[in-house]
């Protein structure tokens, strides 16, 4: 057998999906809600959320950052995973689909744990270093507009203290890094992004190919 990652197929995902899952029914509703707007491939997979929330239990985060929230699934699994005492900064433009967010982190009995910004993040980023926060995170979770994401990543680099973690979605971006014929500026911001992070001294490194591919980066104390 060889030593690669091994091909998902779809029965081998079902598989996969009945002995690793714990999605709670709140969860569950929100995913088939959010799967029923036009957008809905923008949504966290279910063992994504998960995997976020035992990285947040492994770092013992107190005070995250999430940038790009959706329709809430994955600051719920965060949320979820947090201390009662533990607070996300979320960041959004959209304020129809953080309302449906909202209305399952208060189900959740959650909403307190959530701080949401709506705004451009970059914005909302520069406040928070500006306010003398830097190095005062445990976490960032950037899942957000793809020609943003090195100035997202760059801000979280500063905002996260030594020892910290950066998780960035949707890095292998549906197998298009590896299309010459992409060109869009997506695809291309993509492949800079994980261009970068492959050099970056700054931190350690672990591309996870776990739903549409997440890059852990540890930032080196």
């Amino acid at each position: 057998m060889a030593n690669r990652t091994i091909t998902m197929t779809d029965p081998l995902y079902d598989y996969f999906a009945s002995i690793s899952l714990r999605e709670s029914d709140l969860q569950r509703r929100l995913r088939e809600e959010t799967a029923q707007l036009s957008n809905a491939s923008m949504q966290v997979a279910p063992e994504q959320g998960q995997f976020l929330g035992l990285l947040v239990q492994v770092l013992r985060a107190k005070r995250t950052l999430e940038v790009g929230v959706f329709t809430g699934y994955s600051s719920l699994a965060t949320a979820q995973a947090l201390p009662d005492d533990g607070r996300i900064i979320a960041c959004d433009v959209n304020r129809e689909w953080t309302d449906i967010a909202r209305r399952y982190w208060r189900e959740a009995g959650l909403e307190h744990k959530i701080d949401l910004r709506l705004g451009p993040a970059v914005q909302t980023l520069d406040r928070l270093i500006a306010e003398g926060q830097a190095g005062s995170f445990d976490f960032a979770f950037i899942d957000a507009d793809k020609a943003n994401y090195d100035n997202y990543y760059e801000r979280a680099l500063v905002l996260l203290r030594p020892a910290g973690l950066i998780a960035i979605d949707n890095v292998l971006w549906h197998g298009r890094p590896i299309d010459e014929s992409a060109q869009d500026a997506d695809t291309q911001a993509i492949r800079a992004i994980n261009a970068k992070l492959q050099q970056d001294q700054r931190v350690s490194l672990s591309l996870v190919p776990i739903g549409d591919g997440i890059t852990l980066a540890f930032k080196r104390p």
